[in-house]
């Protein structure tokens, strides 16, 4: 279970800390409720702890786990040569994951195909949201600021 003062990353929505567990009455019976406070969207969710792993909540990767995975991260080519289609669904399952590892092959494999031709319209949105995602979740790892952090994705010249 999660505990005031953890850092947290809820999948679609970032990187937060938990700022608060409540009980409150739902049709008659107490649940505990963990609010997360998101500083990346300036948004605060509120969510039943029952259901905490079912939507995927997961304690932020550790600094030594995600120094490793940003080694690796560079040029990456994982899924560029599928088709459109496949392409975008395998990268919004590795989004909807919200494990920090599929969250960085999408970013990388998104600016890799971006370098060799423009993304469409869709994946500029993709790999836009999956960068919003990995930057919150990198700023509370190194507790840096989210431009910063930003400054780890780009890839170098």
């Amino acid at each position: 279970m999660f505990q005031v003062g953890d850092k947290v990353f809820y999948p679609m929505h970032g990187a937060g800390i938990v700022t608060a567990i409540e009980e409150k009455d739902f049709r008659g019976e107490m649940e505990s409720y963990c609010l997360i406070t998101i500083p990346s969207s300036h948004m605060d969710v509120m969510l039943p702890m029952k259901k905490a792993s079912q939507a995927g909540l997961r304690s932020i990767v550790d600094r030594q786990a995600a120094k490793k995975m940003l080694q690796g991260y560079y040029y990456a080519e994982q899924g560029s040569q599928l088709p459109w289609k496949q392409r975008f669904t395998s990268n919004m399952e590795k989004i909807k994951s919200g494990e920090f590892e599929a969250g960085l092959e999408v970013v990388s494999d998104l600016q890799y195909r971006n370098e060799e031709k423009p993304l469409n319209t869709s994946e500029k949105q993709m790999l836009n949201n999956a960068k919003r995602l990995i930057v919150s979740e990198l700023a509370l790892i190194k507790d840096i600021s989210e431009s910063q952090a930003e400054d780890l994705l780009e890839l170098p010249s």
